[in-house]
């Protein structure tokens, strides 16, 4: 799964740290999200999504078969 995570993060002026803090995870969770290398709960997508003022659609991209 992909995802907009760095984009949007650094549109909004934000580091690793300081998004992770605002999420209540670690960095290196921050850090594997962008990446693509860890999938997060429906409930930490939401709280992603909604720290950017969109949808879990608009920040995560799913492919088919995924």
């Amino acid at each position: 799964m992909q995802n907009r995570i760095a984009e949007l993060r650094s549109a909004h002026g934000l580091t690793q740290q300081a998004l992770a803090d605002e999420l209540e995870v670690s960095r290196q969770t921050v850090i594997s999200l962008e990446k693509g290398k860890y999938n997060p709960s429906i409930i930490l997508a939401h709280r992603i999504a909604a720290r950017f003022g969109l949808s879990i659609e608009q920040v995560f991209i799913f492919e088919e078969g995924e």
